[in-house]
């Protein structure tokens, strides 16, 4: 069986609309996050609008640095998923490889970065609830909103990093060839989540710096 045969799978009747349908359903998916995600930026403003000197102040204990090493992180591994998908594209398979594991180890450089940030910020007690350090009681709202959108954030990043390591699988014992279609969609996710930190960087991380 050629590798064209083997990357065509039902019910599609060829590789075009295989392609198609991937990439098709993929943005339907994102759709439905880019709402959820657009409800929890809108309600951020809103707070914010209501509260902006609670807001200033609660921004300025967020750990910057860790956030602007995290922002690095996630545009190099933005770079090696499109070399990989354009080594899929033309059927290099090791090449391919090598962007994918280049991708997870920096997907798990940024999960362990901010596992790192995250036990600062309870060391310093940046918890909303009994014994929270800062005032007035308003930015207890922006530390629940960071909480809120950087962990569901990192559930999306980890998921992605699950379904990279498991294409790396199937490329590598050759179950389908790196010119299917399967690239494009984790390519368009992985871009999606990437995407979603370049809008938390700059309302958690220099909403009180600027």
């Amino acid at each position: 069986m050629t590798d064209l045969a083997r990357a065509l799978q039902e019910p599609w009747p060829d590789l075009r609309m295989q392609r198609e349908g991937v990439s098709l359903g993929m943005w339907f998916f994102l759709a439905s996050e880019v709402l959820f995600f657009a409800a929890l930026f809108c309600s951020y403003a809103i707070y914010r609008s209501y509260n902006p000197e609670a807001f200033r102040i609660a921004g300025a204990h967020t750990k910057v640095i860790y956030g602007s090493i995290n922002t690095v992180l996630l545009l190099t591994s933005s770079l090696t998923m499109t070399v990989a998908l354009r080594a899929a594209t033309a059927q290099l398979r090791r090449v391919t490889l090598i962007c994918l594991g280049i991708t997870v180890a920096l997907g798990l450089a940024f999960l362990i970065t901010k596992g790192l940030e995250y036990h600062d910020d309870i060391e310093e007690h940046l918890v909303p609830g009994t014994g929270f350090p800062l005032s007035p009681p308003a930015t207890q709202i922006f530390w629940g909103l960071y909480w809120i959108m950087t962990g569901i954030h990192a559930i999306h990043l980890s998921a992605g990093v699950v379904v990279v390591i498991a294409v790396m699988i199937i490329f590598g014992r050759r179950i389908i060839p790196v010119q299917g279609s399967t690239m494009e969609g984790v390519a368009i996710y992985w871009h999606f989540v990437d995407s979603v930190w370049i809008f938390l960087y700059p309302l958690i991380y220099l909403a009180g710096r600027a």
